[in-house]
């Protein structure tokens, strides 16, 4: 869920660095796969954001502005909820890293996360399980979809 600034900033701060063509690959692959969240039929999706990932300035104050728009235009669609976790909720789940929660139309469960660039896919019913029960863990710890929708939009008037 970012914007091409964002995107930009993220890839042109890669380690090691990558050429100006990879760097263009992954921000148009990265804008591409969000199509997902507007097509049809609808499809539910829940995010949930760290406070410091939040706070992070990446490509600077405009840049900051445009993402925390984004992400207010996409917490206004029907199918997208988005909670914020404060800095200050002592541990949760989300601190061991992020993850991706997926369920295919057969209703089948695969959990996904990615570390210093090397993705996991997840598909033993045990650990997926686990993934489910810290996501709802998470999901409990966060702001309400309401309260993190007002708490982007001060961070927003902030900048």
């Amino acid at each position: 869920m970012q914007t091409e600034g964002y995107a930009r900033a993220l890839f042109e701060g890669h380690v090691p660095m990558l050429d100006e063509d990879a760097i263009e690959d992954s921000i148009d692959a990265r804008l591409s796969r969000q199509k997902i969240l507007t097509k049809r039929p609808m499809v539910d999706f829940s995010f949930v954001i760290g406070e410091a990932a939040l706070r992070q300035e990446l490509g600077g104050p405009e840049v900051m502005r445009e993402q925390y728009r984004h992400l207010l235009d996409l917490g206004a669609l029907r199918n997208v909820a988005i909670q914020v976790v404060p800095i200050g909720r002592a541990f949760h789940p989300g601190l061991n890293g992020g993850m991706v929660m997926v369920e295919t139309e057969e209703r089948q469960q695969f959990g996904y996360f990615e570390s210093q660039g090397i993705g996991h896919v997840v598909s033993d019913s045990k650990h997926v399980s686990t993934f489910a029960l810290r996501y709802g863990k998470l999901r409990s710890q966060a702001l309400k979809v309401e309260e993190s929708g007002a708490f982007i939009r001060n961070l927003a008037g902030k900048r």
